[in-house]
C-alpha cells in the first residue's frame, strides 16, 4: 500500500477534535518505543477513541461537530437511520442518532451463533437509507464489511462516517468510492500533530518521531520492528 504526505485540514471542527482528543489522553505519542499495531505495523502513535466516552462534555461537542458535518456534506434528510459497527462504533451511533434525532441500529462483525443468527440488532428495513457510523479508520477497509452486512439487509448505505480518519494511505478514500462508499471524518493524524505541537503537548522529538512516521509510514515501520507481507 502507498502512502501520501499527510496534510492537515485547518477547520474548526478538526482542530477542535484534535484538542479534544489530545485532553483526555486519547492519543499517545512513543516514537522512541514502537506500538506493535494488530496489523502487525510498528507505530510510533496510538490513538483509543473509546476513551471519549468517560467524557460527556467532550463528546457532546465532538458529536454536535459531527452532525453538522454529516449534514452539510450529505444532506439534512439523507438518512433515515444511524447504524454502529460493533463495538466502538455502538455509542457513537446512538449520541448521533439522538443528535439528528433518527432511529439507530447497531451491526455485528459476524453473526451471532444462536437465535435468529442476526448481524444487525435494531429496526431494519428494505430501501432505509443508513448512515454507518464508527470511531476510527486507518485505510477504511473494515467499512466495507458493515456496510455489505446493511445492504445484505436490504438497505441502503453509501455514506459512513469516523470521528478520526488516519489520512496516510494514499487512495484509501477512493478505494472506498468503488465500493460507493464516500466516508466523513473529523480529524486525522495530521491535525492532531499540528495541535500537539502548537500546544506542547509532547517533546520536540517526540513530535519530530511522529512526523517522520506519517511522511513514511512504510518505512518507518520497518525501520522499528514492523512486520509487513
Amino acid at each position: 500500500m502507498t502512502t501520501e504526505k499527510p496534510t492537515t485540514h485547518c477547520t474548526y471542527a478538526a482542530k477542535t477534535v484534535a484538542k479534544i482528543l489530545l485532553d483526555i489522553g486519547a492519543v499517545n505519542f512513543r516514537p522512541e518505543e514502537a506500538y506493535i499495531l494488530t496489523s502487525g505495523w510498528a507505530s510510533p502513535v496510538y490513538i483509543d477513541c473509546r476513551k471519549l466516552i468517560s467524557f460527556p462534555r467532550a463528546r457532546r461537542k465532538v458529536i454536535e461537530l459531527a452532525a453538522r458535518q454529516v449534514s452539510d456534506a450529505a444532506g439534512y434528510e439523507a438518512f433515515d437511520a444511524v447504524a454502529g459497527g460493533e463495538t466502538a462504533g455502538i455509542p457513537y451511533s446512538a449520541w448521533l442518532a439522538d443528535a439528528l434525532d433518527l432511529p439507530m441500529q447497531y451491526v455485528r462483525k459476524k453473526p451471532k451463533g444462536f437465535g435468529r443468527k442476526a448481524r444487525i440488532e435494531g429496526d431494519i428495513h428494505e430501501g432505509q437509507r443508513v448512515l454507518l457510523v464508527e470511531d476510527l479508520a486507518t485505510d477504511g477497509a473494515s467499512k466495507v464489511n458493515f456496510v455489505n452486512a446493511i445492504r445484505e439487509a436490504g438497505a441502503e448505505c453509501k455514506h459512513a462516517f469516523v470521528v478520526f480518519f488516519y489520512d496516510i494511505f494514499e487512495g484509501a478514500l477512493d478505494e472506498l468510492r468503488k465500493d460507493d462508499i464516500e466516508m466523513h471524518y473529523l480529524a486525522t493524524w495530521a491535525d492532531v500533530l499540528a495541535v500537539a505541537e502548537e500546544g506542547e503537548y509532547f517533546s520536540k522529538d517526540a513530535i519530530e518521531g511522529v512526523r517522520s512516521f506519517l511522511n513514511d509510514p512504510i518505512g518507518w515501520s520497518k525501520a522499528n520492528g514492523g512486520k509487513h507481507d
